[in-house]
């Protein structure tokens, strides 16, 4: 199927694709779309930057189109702030069903009078979903689908009880989907079996869909590698955003108190930049996020809070300042770039323990990494100054 039509998605939403210069459906949307359609339990796994919200949106939101009510039916949980905005923001580019964002962290009391307001969807976290389930103000029996987007965070272990509490609070008849870019057996059986109970009843049946790989993170992004004592890395850093210039730089460091020190020695040589990690309050995160959405902002720096589901167009580079202990959060950094058919590059900006292991990971993921050095205020092949 070559285009939104023959997937049955509503005139009104294709319209607005078009007018967002989408006119193609990708292939997890081709897949996907039809079995959600279908009233199928799904969950589906792609690479970053396929196309996985809108493969679940769409089909939903051509539904709900369909349907007379004024509760709300579609509930959507996620594992971060960013990703429920991000979610909310693609809803609304297409549709302009009421929504409601439904964020632990912000008050409550305004989250309890924008479900006076009767929304037909709830984005959010599923401790504050469960909570508003609790209190009464958010009807459970009344919900008809789930989806659990980055399905492998909801069900790690941080997180687990919640999202299990909140599927175990919804109606028996409940559409599931879920959706990752990468997935554990561990996740799939969790899934699996609240959905299915013991009964193993075969409409409650979960079909899994894996995406054959696009080799994103081979065929579209660029790997590199500078070496850095610890203490240089900042250093090395600035000279790296000084010789690439580049467009839109998100900066990853997995220790959160290293963020504002980052930030603050970019700052001093006049390299203006924003920042974002957990300890950050829901207004200036998403004041963060829209300055360096819009160009406002060129560099982003932050921890894995934003690995997961930032979409954001025009990001051209990705820097490690440290390398990750999993792959998957390796993966999901990199993924940041290199979106909707786009090119990037991710950098590993690390000390020799680092480099180590960054070469484990290039055999393991089948990557090719290309060291880098600065030289001149150039970066250049180390092997072409011998």
């Amino acid at each position: 199927m070559s285009n939104f039509s023959q997937l049955n998605i509503d005139e009104s939403i294709i319209r607005k694709l078009e007018e967002n210069g989408i006119t193609e459906p990708t292939e997890v949307q081709k897949k996907v779309i039809p079995l959600i359609a279908e009233g199928k339990n799904i969950f589906f796994q792609s690479e970053t930057g396929t196309g996985k919200t809108f493969a679940y949106l769409l089909p939903l939101l051509t539904r709900l189109n369909s349907e007379e009510t004024n509760s709300v039916s579609l509930m959507i949980a996620s594992p971060t702030y960013e990703l429920a905005s991000q979610i909310k923001v693609q809803l609304q580019k297409v549709c302009g069903i009421k929504c409601a964002l439904l964020i632990g962290g912000a008050p409550i009391a305004r989250q309890i009078d924008l479900l006076k307001e009767k929304p037909r969807v709830v984005i959010g976290g599923p401790a504050r979903l469960l909570e508003l389930i609790h209190l009464k103000k958010l009807k459970a029996d009344k919900i008809e689908i789930l989806v659990l987007d980055e399905a492998d965070r909801l069900l790690s272990p941080e997180m687990r009880e919640d999202t299990k509490n909140l599927m175990e609070r919804l109606p028996k008849s409940v559409q599931i989907i879920g959706n990752s870019a990468t997935v554990s057996a561990l996740t799939r059986d969790i899934l699996q079996k609240e959905r299915s109970g013991t009964d193993g009843a075969q409409e409650n049946q979960i079909l899994f869909v894996s995406l054959p790989m696009e080799d994103v993170l081979r065929k579209r992004i660029s790997h590199w590698a500078i070496f850095a004592e610890r203490r240089d890395k900042i250093d090395t850093l600035r000279s790296f955003i000084n010789a690439e210039k580049p467009g839109k730089l998100l900066v990853f460091t997995s220790k959160s108190d290293q963020i504002e020190n980052i930030a603050s020695k970019l700052r001093f040589k006049k390299i203006e930049c924003e920042t974002l990690c957990g300890k950050t309050n829901k207004v200036d995160r998403k004041s963060a996020i829209d300055r360096f959405r819009s160009g406002k902002i060129k560099i982003l720096i932050t921890t894995d809070l934003a690995s997961r589901g930032l979409d954001i167009s025009g990001i051209t580079h990705v820097v490690q300042m440290d390398l990750p202990e999993k792959e998957d959060f390796f993966i999901h950094r990199a993924g940041r770039t290199a979106r909707a058919g786009a090119t990037g590059i991710n950098c590993v900006i690390g000390d020799a323990w680092e480099m180590n292991n960054y070469a484990r990971l290039e055999k393991k993921l089948k990557i090719t990494v290309f060291p880098k050095m600065l030289y001149k205020g150039s970066l250049v092949d180390p092997n072409s100054l011998m």
